[in-house]
């Protein structure tokens, strides 16, 4: 096979059909883009899973004068209650699943709230009587909070048992359904893709259909006639593959990493997880215009 009548076939055809081949390539830059931010999204969550559940703690909550739970019909926590409850904490049961804890009294909860809920309303109207006094546990392994709800949820003076992570995994699920859905725009936006390179690459071979006759009546073969219309295809793939991914490196570098990590206190994905998107989306690319051109233009011949 000649190589370079080949790659001169190839080029005639992307300069007959510019237009089609610009929307080839910005369609795919499009949905590329999508796929590699869906990816991104879902790093994300797994670096901040595995920070966040690592940290989680469980909140051992003390009934107050307000408190209306079944574990406080006596009203407040007496002293012996709490003692019963640091008892737990301390006891041959419990221990083996506690890394540490620490109490914090309505003072302490009331200084926290004012610094997190400072110039809000209510940072003005709540007292330190309102809120609960807290046993807040630290475990040597997150996922086995369940003991220690059911060992300490029926006690008496205790008002709830709250593991945190129930919080994390409701964020997670948001987080979650974002990524799906960007998943899903980019399905939609690559059957577009694969549509619209079809229809270019038969734009394209009906543009010479007198050509290719005359390439069949000289004995050329199928191989030598698809060639140059499948790497019309590959070019445009492999030029919106590529600006997906250098898309995909700018939002990591000046949004995530210029932005967000400045504004928030949460780790972030880097330059280096963009970086291991960016050939997944090359090879997405080219994968998917090579497939859709050689469909394209072999049903055509056969026409």
């Amino acid at each position: 096979m000649r190589v370079g009548l080949v790659l001169a076939e190839a080029a005639n055809g992307l300069r007959r059909n510019a237009t089609m081949v610009i929307s080839v390539v910005l369609v795919t830059f499009v949905s590329l883009t999508f796929v590699g931010t869906a990816a991104l999204l879902q790093l994300q969550i797994a670096q901040m899973r595995g920070y966040w559940y690592d940290r989680a703690q469980v909140a051992v909550y003390l009934c107050t004068a307000v408190s209306t739970t079944e574990g406080c019909i006596d009203g407040e926590a007496t002293p012996e209650q709490k003692e019963a409850v640091e008892a737990q904490l301390r006891g041959d049961t419990l221990a083996p699943f506690i890394d540490e804890y620490y109490f914090e009294d309505r003072d302490q909860a009331y200084a926290n709230f004012q610094e997190q809920f400072a110039g809000t309303p209510a940072a003005d109207y709540v007292t330190p009587d309102v809120l609960n006094e807290t046993f807040w546990v630290n475990l040597t392994d997150p996922s086995q909070s369940a003991v220690l709800v059911e060992s300490l949820a029926g006690l008496s003076g205790v008002e709830q048992v709250v593991d945190q992570r129930r919080y994390l995994d409701q964020i997670f699920d948001v987080l979650n359904a974002a990524s799906y859905t960007a998943i899903a725009v980019a399905a939609v936006m690559l059957v577009a893709a694969a549509l619209l390179i079809a229809t270019t690459i038969r734009l394209s071979a009906f543009s010479r259909r007198k050509e290719l006759g005359i390439m069949r009546l000289v004995g050329a073969s199928n191989r030598f006639i698809q060639t140059p219309f499948v790497l019309e295809g590959i070019f445009a793939g492999l030029l919106g593959s590529l600006l997906a991914g250098g898309a995909v490196v700018a939002i990591v570098t000046f949004f995530v990493q210029g932005y967000l990590a400045e504004s928030l206190s949460f780790t972030f994905v880097g330059l280096d997880d963009a970086l291991l998107v960016v050939p997944l989306l090359v090879a997405v690319g080219v994968l998917l215009a090579a497939v859709s051109a050689a469909i394209a233009i072999r049903r055509y011949l056969r026409v």
